[in-house]
């Protein structure tokens, strides 16, 4: 069982020549409306490459909401455990330019009420195994507190540093693996005072010093991964990308699900990394998450290559 803890949205989505600089109003040449949130985004995508995942948050009692668990419905997310708030659903802003570059603001609404309270045995029915899959959308202290939680019933933690807050420097260290894109790495480098005169020593540091493993994504770049027994890097898929929005997320749910089916890290990676490819592929974060099928056969021309 994956056990997303994490945010609920529905995103409003334009798209734009380019985008605009502060002050400037640029037109826009399409419009939709899909689910998002990054907790939903990786609930999503994990149940998407095979998982049985329950979702943990929340959303208001509004017409927002409804749209915004559909597409998780449909996967067969367990919602039963999604609380509704006196606040509205979590909103997020998305514009998106012809080079499929973005900017998003994000209004959390009932994402902000999701606390250590929805957190109890009855709410979060961890065993040992279990996989925890977090995100920074959500209070801060409800995110240290699944941690926790997830320690003690000896599930497995997965931590996605996305947004970057500093504060969680505090506990970033206490998920079993870290997954941070480089700028968020190198930002909680300063605060953790992690050694080395590049990236690849400060993960090295950052994993002799806590035993945990730290995964750093670097868009087309690939990633790199370091754990208390190797390090390595992991190359990307070579595309044209059309909306880079939901590739992190969806590079986060096919890692979860991987982990969580027992497959060896380097395998898990690279299956992630070639499904978040694909979602840079179509527009919006959810409806362009891929289905397993997809996964697998651009998977299996990548090894080969």
């Amino acid at each position: 069982m994956i056990v997303v803890i994490g945010s609920i949205n529905l995103d409003l989505i334009a798209s734009v020549d380019r985008l605009p600089a502060p002050g400037e109003t640029v037109p826009g040449s399409a419009f939709v409306t899909a689910g998002g949130g990054k907790g939903a985004n990786q609930a999503l995508a994990a149940a998407r490459a095979g998982a049985e995942v329950c979702m943990i948050g929340a959303v208001g009692n509004d017409s927002f909401a409804g749209d915004a668990m559909r597409l998780l419905r449909e996967a067969g997310v367990d919602l039963s455990r999604i609380r509704e708030s006196d606040r509205p659903t979590g909103t997020a802003l998305i514009l998106v330019d012809e080079r499929g570059e973005n900017i998003i603001t994000v209004v959390p609404g009932a994402n902000a009420t999701v606390s250590a309270d929805d957190l109890s045995p009855a709410d979060l029915p961890l065993k040992q195994g279990d996989l925890v899959l977090l995100q920074h959308e959500i209070p801060l202290p409800t995110v240290e507190a699944s941690l926790r939680a997830a320690r003690h019933a000896g599930a497995i933690s997965v931590l996605n540093t996305a947004p970057f807050r500093a504060e969680a420097a505090s506990f970033l260290t206490r998920a079993d693996y870290v997954v941070a894109n480089e700028t968020e790495f190198d930002l909680y480098s300063d605060a953790l005072e992690l050694a080395g005169g590049n990236r690849a020593a400060r993960m090295r540091d950052y994993v002799r010093r806590f035993q945990s493993n730290v995964i750093v994504t670097l868009g087309g770049e690939g990633l790199l991964c370091a754990t208390p027994h190797q390090f390595f890097e992991c190359p990307a898929l070579e595309i044209e990308p059309v909306d880079t929005v939901g590739a992190g997320d969806t590079f986060c749910g096919y890692l979860a699900q991987s982990l969580s089916a027992g497959e060896s890290l380097e395998t898990a990676l690279t299956r992630a990394s070639t499904a978040a490819a694909l979602a840079c592929l179509s527009r919006g974060a959810q409806p362009s998450i891929p289905h397993a099928r997809d996964v697998l056969f651009a998977y299996n021309r990548q090894v080969r290559a």
